[in-house]
C-alpha cells in the first residue's frame, strides 16, 4: 500500500509532466467574463463544450446582463439552449440564479465560493469553474474525467466530488488547481478514455499504479 508520502511525491509528479504534456490547456468554455462563464458553465451539464460554443453567441447578445436573464421570457430562454438538454431546469437555473445576482449583489457575478454556491443551481463544480478561469483563484473543477482519471492514478479511491477535491487539494499544490483540472479532463479526453484508455501512448504511464496492474496481469 502507497504511503501518503509517496502518494504525494507521484502526485507533484504528475502536476509537473501534465504541464509539459498540455502547457496550453485552458477552458474549453467561451466567455468573455463571469456572468457568461456562469451561463455556459451551467448549460455545459450533460451537454459538449462545443454544442455549448454553439449556442452561446447568440445567447449572450440576446442576454448581456444577470438583469436580462432575470426577466427573460422562459419560453424563449427555453427555445434557445434547447440543443444543450434538460433546457427547463437549466432555463429555471439560469433565471433563479441571476435573480439571486440582482437582488444581493447588484448585477454582478460573486467571486467567492461562499457566494457562488448559495446561488440556485451552483455547486462546487461549477463554482470552481468560475472562481479559477473568471476570477483567478485557484479550484478543483471535479468533473467525470477528474474523478476517473485520479482514481486511474490512485490519488483518490472516493467515487464522491467533493471527497475527491478534498484529498486533491492535500496532494496538489494549491497554484497549480486550475490548470491541473485543465490538464487531467483534457487528457481524460484525448487518452484516458473510460471505455477505451490509450495507456500504450500514455505519457502518465510511468506514474501510474493503474497501469503497473495491467502490465502485470499481461505476463
Amino acid at each position: 500500500m502507497e504511503s501518503e508520502v509517496s502518494r504525494s511525491g507521484r502526485a507533484k509528479k504528475i502536476v509537473r509532466q501534465l504541464a509539459k504534456m498540455y502547457p496550453h490547456a485552458r477552458c474549453a468554455l467561451h466567455f468573455e467574463n463571469p456572468l457568461e462563464l456562469l451561463i455556459a458553465t451551467v448549460l455545459s451539464a450533460q451537454c459538449t463544450d462545443k454544442r455549448v460554443n454553439m449556442v452561446t453567441p447568440a445567447l449572450f447578445r440576446r442576454y448581456p446582463t444577470a438583469k436580462a436573464y432575470a426577466s427573460a421570457r422562459a419560453r424563449e430562454l427555453e427555445r434557445m439552449i434547447a440543443s444543450t438538454g434538460f433546457f427547463r431546469n437549466k432555463t429555471k437555473s439560469i433565471m433563479a440564479a441571476c435573480e439571486r445576482i440582482v437582488e444581493e449583489h447588484g448585477g454582478e457575478v460573486p467571486g467567492t465560493m461562499e457566494d457562488l454556491v448559495k446561488l440556485p443551481g451552483v455547486g462546487r463544480k461549477t463554482a470552481n469553474v468560475l472562481l479559477g478561469n473568471a476570477f483567478g483563484t485557484p479550484g478543483l473543477t471535479v468533473d467525470t474525467h477528474m474523478i476517473r482519471v485520479n482514481r486511474r492514478l490512485g490519488l483518490t479511491r472516493h467515487t464522491d466530488a467533493v471527497k475527491i477535491e478534498q484529498d486533491l487539494m492535500k496532494l496538489i499544490p494549491q497554484k497549480q488547481w486550475t490548470m491541473y483540472s485543465h490538464r487531467i479532463i483534457h487528457h481524460g479526453r484525448a487518452i484516458c478514455q473510460a471505455r477505451k484508455p490509450a495507456c500504450e501512448s500514455c505519457g502518465l504511464a510511468r506514474l501510474c499504479p493503474k497501469i503497473g496492474v495491467l502490465s502485470r496481469a499481461s505476463r
